[in-house]
């Protein structure tokens, strides 16, 4: 009779031994997880040993998708004041060139036709204006990303004071209403200039202060450019469920715009032309920011604009929408004060007993 061993040609490397032994060409799962257990084991052992905390350590700012980066802030805060003082330079300029009203009587205006000014109504518009822009302060204040939001309302406000410079100069349009008092024109006197720019600076441009007696910066309302702008950023970055806080803002801004048209001190072109820009301006930024497959997207038509290599450099490691997230704007104790070891994450070992 034949071996076992023989029969169906089975291969002898393959045959389990009988001492118990596992032969080469097979595993022992068994003697696998008792090999891996000790070296977990000696792993444990040897952390034990050297040390029982492992520290690693976590660079500041690593990975961080919404970078403070306060000097791009200062840059934009920079960007802003420059155009309102360039405007403010073009108001001293185009004031020159406005047509006297005895010889240019204003323009027809159908809002004009139908309501009759009311002297106390442009108070009206820079009061709520001032209210405004301190509630967006206060909001802005308090804000954890106030540095990406404080440069994105710096830049905003600044292109569309650039773009007022331009079309105050071009076109020069008489004055909207017979009661408007202008100062007299200077005719080449630098100086006195100069001190009508300083005047107007000191003075916010607002007319409560008495800063402002020039004519000529019509097209476009910036009296409006603010109130519509301050309100677009207080509703973007605060809680949606805040619909009262929204509501109160809206009419505070749209009462303002409206006076600016019943005190007869812009004509309606103005405001719709400021409107238009301001609200289109900001909905083209915040679309780009908000929207990460835009900034590089080959078919993506924004990109065409001449401030988009601005936006890149303000927005380039904004990696996601900024939430709405509030918290103390001082914190205590500062943070020089603070224990270095908080900088680190601790894995702790397990021990044996």
């Amino acid at each position: 009779m034949a071996s076992s061993d023989h029969q169906g040609n089975k291969d002898p490397t393959k045959t389990p031994r009988t001492d118990g032994t596992p032969s080469p060409g097979t595993s022992c799962p068994v003697h696998n997880h008792a090999a891996e257990e000790a070296k977990r084991n000696g792993l444990r052992k040897a952390l034990v040993r050297h040390r029982d905390y492992v520290k690693i350590s976590v660079p500041e700012g690593k990975g961080n998708r919404l970078p403070s980066e306060w000097w791009k802030t200062f840059i934009a805060l920079f960007y802003a004041v420059l155009n309102l003082v360039l405007t403010t330079v073009m108001i001293t300029v185009v004031h020159e060139r406005v047509p006297p009203k005895e010889s240019s009587p204003p323009l027809p205006d159908k809002f004009f036709d139908y309501i009759d000014r009311v002297k106390w109504a442009f108070t009206v518009t820079e009061v709520n204006g001032m209210v405004l822009v301190s509630i967006w302060c206060i909001q802005l204040l308090f804000h954890r990303y106030k540095a990406i939001i404080a440069r994105r309302y710096f830049f905003i406000l600044g292109t569309l004071y650039m773009y007022r410079c331009i079309t105050m100069y071009v076109t020069t349009l008489p004055v909207p209403g017979m009661h408007m008092v202008c100062a007299p024109k200077l005719h080449g006197d630098s100086q006195a200039k100069l001190q009508r720019v300083l005047q107007l600076l000191s003075g916010g441009g607002l007319s409560i202060t008495g800063s402002h007696l020039l004519c000529g910066d019509f097209l476009y309302s910036g009296h409006t450019v603010i109130l519509t702008l301050t309100y677009l950023f207080l509703k973007e970055y605060s809680p949606r469920s805040f619909w009262w806080y929204h509501l109160l803002c809206w009419l505070t801004a749209a009462v303002g715009v409206v006076c600016i048209l019943v005190a007869h001190e812009h004509y309606s072109v103005d405001v719709v032309v400021a409107y238009f820009i301001t609200t289109r301006l900001f909905y083209w930024y915040h679309t780009m920011a908000n929207l990460q497959t835009l900034k590089c997207s080959p078919n993506n038509y924004l990109t065409h604009t001449w401030w988009n290599p601005v936006f890149n450099f303000f927005e380039r490691n904004i990696q996601t929408h900024v939430p709405c997230s509030f918290c103390w704007p001082i914190t205590w104790p500062p943070a020089c004060l603070k224990n270095p070891c908080k900088k680190y994450s601790m894995v702790q070992s397990g021990r044996e007993e």
